[in-house]
């Protein structure tokens, strides 16, 4: 079931109005979960980084070991195609998806250059108001390792962890998860990246191959870095979040989500986290996508 409104869905070399079924019983993707996306916004007519976006979902595949079939630019062009055909000022989430077809050896892996299925997905999804803040919570539950799962790519795969890491938080009364990699430091939330911040500078865990080194987390940093703020890729624990003066998250969702507690600690949304806000949606009006 879709999370948002107002489905268009592009496959086969067209686009269609609403979900559209994709996947068959027997293809390789929906049997043994060789499925990899990404996701893009538009928001007030900008679509900020999608260029980066399409590019990432074709090094996702090559990662999941099934063969991309559509180049970044015409992916770029079939998007704003879609997108033309929502109303100015839409709020739209953009999913471009590939999945394999066929199976190779023993069936497991997929075949060996065999034909990638491949579809975008635009919904409807509101951003949230600026003053739309998260909890976090520790969780058991941990991010794998590129030796034991494909955390170099965003494949669908994965994201059964991050949903129990979820379901966990909210039983528990937060919003999301901490979460820890396998040596017990800090990695991401179980939806998103985060950052933290001490004494006006910013901290955010160093990309250790157990996740996902965001695009709007990359864009954050940058962006914070060109208004003179000191950023770090450090290894962060539990306790530095505790310490912290401020914490917020980062996705292509809602690009920028204050926290207010990890477990009994409190925090208020301070002056940085309003800034990396208002850098993100100023860059984003001056960038060429």
């Amino acid at each position: 079931m879709a999370t948002g409104t107002n489905l268009r869905t592009y496959f086969q070399g067209t686009w269609h109005e609403g979900d559209v079924p994709v996947m068959k019983a027997a293809d390789h993707g929906s049997w043994l979960g060789t499925t990899v996306f990404d996701g893009a916004r538009m928001v007030n007519g900008l679509v900020p980084d999608l260029d980066a976006h399409c590019a990432r979902v074709n090094r996702s595949a090559e990662a999941l070991m099934i063969t991309p079939s559509v180049a970044t630019e015409q992916m770029i062009a079939i998007i704003r195609d879609g997108l033309s055909r929502y109303p100015a000022g839409a709020p739209v989430y953009i999913r471009p998806m590939y999945w394999a077809l066929e199976g190779g050896d023993m069936g497991v892996a997929p075949k060996e250059g065999g034909e990638t299925g491949f579809c975008v997905s635009l919904e409807e999804i509101p951003m949230a108001p600026p003053e739309a803040a998260t909890t976090l919570t520790r969780t058991r539950f941990r991010r794998p390792t590129l030796d034991c799962a494909v955390t170099n790519a965003k494949a669908g795969c994965l994201y059964p962890n991050n949903a129990r890491m979820l379901v966990e938080a909210r039983r528990k009364g937060f919003g999301n998860a901490l979460v820890a990699d396998a040596m017990g430091n800090v990695a991401e939330t179980a939806t998103a990246n985060v950052f933290m911040v001490k004494d006006g500078e910013v901290f955010t865990p160093i990309a250790n191959g157990t996740f996902l080194a965001g695009i709007t987390r990359a864009r954050h940093m940058a962006n914070l870095r060109a208004d003179g703020v000191k950023v770090h890729e450090s290894v962060l624990s539990f306790a530095d979040f505790e310490a912290a003066d401020e914490v917020f998250l980062s996705g292509n969702l809602m690009k920028v989500t204050p926290v207010t507690a990890f477990d009994d600690v409190q925090y208020q949304v301070g002056p940085v986290t309003r800034r990396v806000r208002d850098l993100y949606w100023d860059w984003a009006a001056g960038s060429p996508l």
